[in-house]
């Protein structure tokens, strides 16, 4: 992967899989732009890439806008957006429902999504194009029990990615899903001991990071990239359901393969 001269926004680029993926981007050549509500971490992780921080809370509908153009002031441009940040429930949301984390949970991993692909839409115009990935998760493509309200935000990524890329395709703006299965980050650090211990993979920063440069390389638009141990990242098969451009989706993996 050459990013040379390319400049990537990352959003929960302070730890876990945006900050592995910061770091791949700086090593391609690209310069990073570290966007996270931690902004001690956020400047540790953009001192390390050589890049810069740019502390919000994602939440707010200003805090893209604000970084995009932060971006363009200071680069002229941009080019690769991701936009990573995520957090759990705490909570099933099936019979009780704590209001504040419902919204809290589909503020960040909804929210988000739609916020910074608005913003940074007209940015990647005036590049001539660029590349867009949208964290969800396999929780995006199944149901993940004990937790539906993580599940509705990931499978609502989903469904916003293929529906709003063929709309950017023509302009030269490719937006991709990624679909990580569990991943040792903060994110899941209460419950790793009990996976490990249950002998459950786990993923690695470094797994999602290679799966996030070939989304980079050649990810097309609207797909949806699973990644699971032991298996190469590739499109998820949404079988007999259209696919992004109208037709029937390529043929890959279908969730019934795995």
């Amino acid at each position: 992967m050459d990013l040379s001269g390319k400049v990537a926004l990352v959003t929960g680029g302070a730890s876990g899989i945006g900050a592995a993926s910061a770091r791949r981007m700086a090593d391609a050549g690209a310069t990073v732009a570290v966007v996270d509500l931690d902004a001690d971490a956020a400047a540790l992780v953009a001192r390390e890439v050589g890049g810069i921080a740019l502390p919000g809370d994602v939440t707010d509908p200003a805090t893209m806008p604000v970084a995009v153009a932060a971006v363009e002031e200071q680069f002229g441009h941009l080019d690769v957006v991701f936009l990573n940040a995520g957090i759990t429930a705490g909570q099933s949301g099936i019979e009780d429902l704590d209001l504040d984390g419902y919204r809290r949970i589909m503020g960040v991993n909804l929210d988000h999504v739609v916020f910074g692909l608005t913003a940074a839409v007209p940015a990647l115009r005036r590049t001539g194009g660029g590349r867009v990935i949208a964290t969800s998760s396999l929780a995006g493509l199944t149901g993940m029990p004990g937790d539906a309200l993580y599940t509705a935000t990931k499978h609502a990524v989903v469904g916003y990615v293929r529906a709003a890329a063929p709309v950017l395709a023509g302009d030269g703006i490719v937006v991709t899903a990624l679909c990580p299965g569990f991943t040792d980050t903060p994110l899941i650090a209460a419950a790793a001991g009990s996976f490990r211990d249950a002998g459950f993979p786990l993923l690695t920063v470094d797994d999602i990071a290679d799966a996030v440069t070939a989304i980079l390389e050649r990810g097309a638009p609207g797909e949806c990239w699973y990644v699971q141990p032991g298996r190469e990242p590739g499109p998820y098969g949404f079988r007999g359901v259209p696919g992004p451009k109208g037709g029937a989706a390529p043929p890959s993996i279908s969730w019934e393969d795995h």
